[in-house]
């Protein structure tokens, strides 16, 4: 009798699946989460092992700060239309401009409103479900996260009050107003995700390769110079080549000096680095407790 043994992306994708179709049979209303970065390009690859020939059953919904890379938008945009999937845009813009979200005075990072922006969507297409493509690999806050992560009538999360997940068996039960988010990639790391970019031969936004860009030196890193969050007289502007690892907002988003410009460079790359990809954003290293907080008042 021969056996079948999976290897570890295989593993996780089976994995991933099975959470996916979990989601499909329990939820009545969810959703999937699509910036068009790299992990929720390989949640929509997820999606449609899981689903096809059927169209995928949930609609694509983004949070849209109105400081997004362009390059990425327009990725989003894209392949959204090639798979046939409805896109949902919520921006923070029209969020403040309605008096759901409120930036303080001097603010200029949206990330602390695209909570409201969020919430706000979610209670307007009543939608019970969330899925996303955060790892636990990324930082300290998701590290605690489960697969089913519910959240309270108020959109709040609690990490001392998470449902146990024993045997693979998830529960997905939710009183109306309360909704559940779900990370299928939650045991993946970030060489899994490129790993699979390249089984899968996936399209990214082009940002994630070596491109040229000015830049400013800030916070101890390079930050693309953009018409947002111009230089200070002080700064020196240089012309440098560059990608990304992560992608945030463009006002927050480190850019790293790299060569890379094939997914293999960005594997070996990956291999040798002795700093987390969300160590390059600018927003999550003013605080340890800053990505904690933010989850528990709603954050994806």
């Amino acid at each position: 009798m021969s056996t079948y043994h999976l290897d570890h992306l295989q593993y996780l994708e089976t994995e991933a699946i099975h959470i996916m179709r979990e989601v499909a049979s329990e939820f009545e209303r969810p959703a999937l989460l699509f910036s068009g970065g790299k992990d929720s390009i390989c949640l929509l690859r997820l999606a449609e092992k899981a689903f096809r020939p059927s169209d995928i059953p949930m609609p694509f919904l983004n949070v849209d700060t109105g400081h997004h890379f362009p390059e990425l938008n327009t990725f989003r945009d894209a392949r959204a239309r090639e798979l046939g999937g409805r896109l949902i845009v919520r921006k923070v813009e029209d969020a403040i401009a309605s008096g759901i979200a409120i930036p303080n005075p001097g603010e200029v990072s949206r990330n602390r409103l695209q909570i409201p922006t969020l919430l706000a969507a979610i209670e307007e297409f009543r939608f019970d479900c969330a899925i996303g493509g955060a790892r636990r690999d990324e930082e300290k806050a998701r590290a605690k996260e489960r697969f089913f992560s519910f959240r309270d009538s108020f959109g709040q999360w609690d990490p001392k009050n998470q449902r146990p997940e024993i045997w693979n068996l998830y529960n997905g039960r939710v009183n109306a107003g309360e909704h559940m988010r779900v990370f299928p990639l939650s045991n993946w790391t970030e060489m899994d995700v490129w790993e699979y970019i390249k089984r899968e031969n996936l399209a990214v936004p082009t940002i994630y390769f070596s491109h040229r860009r000015e830049c400013v030196r800030r916070q101890g890193q390079w930050l693309p110079v953009t018409s947002i969050l111009p230089p200070k007289p002080s700064e020196e502007v240089r012309e440098l080549v560059v990608r990304v690892r992560t992608i945030g907002d463009i006002i927050s988003t480190g850019m790293i000096e790299s060569p890379a410009n094939t997914v293999d460079d960005i594997l070996v790359e990956i291999a040798a680095a002795r700093v987390t990809e969300r160590g390059s954003r600018a927003d999550d290293k003013a605080s340890e407790a800053a990505m904690e907080d933010r989850k528990k008042q709603g954050y994806f």
